[in-house]
């Protein structure tokens, strides 16, 4: 995780029976984070909304991270904006299990304080909610290959001239045709 600081939820007191449960949201001023080589900047933070259930084994976190998104279009280079909405559950048990292979994604526990550490689901909710390919609009057109030009702003005349330079070409599977003359 990026720079994200442990966001600790004291249990004392709080859900000692099973069904309780309690609400609780926050924002964390997170300068931004990467995914793979992909730089992501946070211009607000992130803000998340979770409630917190005992659910007589552990105790079940379920909610939702929302933050506003700036980063760079992977067709074109310019600046993206998108906005993530990701869903937070995970789930802390209170005693180390006795089968601990039986969790093929492993599992977190409750520290001995009573105490959870939420930055983890939270990194994880944004990272997946992380679009794939980032773009700065749905129909973002790209760079030119040849030239380099952003096709965004209008043709930049490279295919105009590739084609014609494939029709001018030897290696054109109907250039023996072009000198072919009918006699009439």
């Amino acid at each position: 995780m990026d720079a994200m600081k442990p966001v600790v939820v004291d249990l004392a007191d709080r859900l000692e029976n099973p069904g309780e449960s309690f609400s609780l949201n926050g924002h964390l001023d997170i300068p931004g984070y990467t995914t793979g080589e992909k730089e992501f900047s946070l211009p607000g933070g992130v803000s998340y909304d979770v409630v917190l259930t005992n659910a007589g084994d552990g105790i079940l976190v379920t909610g939702l991270v929302r933050a506003a998104v700036d980063g760079q279009c992977d067709r074109c280079l310019d600046p993206a904006h998108f906005d993530i909405a990701g869903e937070i559950e995970e789930y802390y048990l209170f005693h180390e299990p006795e089968d601990a292979e039986a969790y093929e994604d492993g599992f977190e526990l409750v520290g001995p304080e009573r105490t959870v550490d939420l930055s983890g689901a939270i990194w994880d909710a944004m990272v997946m909610d992380t679009p794939f390919v980032v773009l700065c609009r749905p129909d973002c057109a790209g760079l030119c290959p040849t030239c380099g030009a952003n096709l965004n702003d209008g043709p930049c005349g490279c295919e105009e001239k590739a084609e014609q330079a494939w029709i001018d070409s030897d290696e054109n599977p109907f250039a023996a045709l072009k000198n072919l003359k009918f006699d009439e």
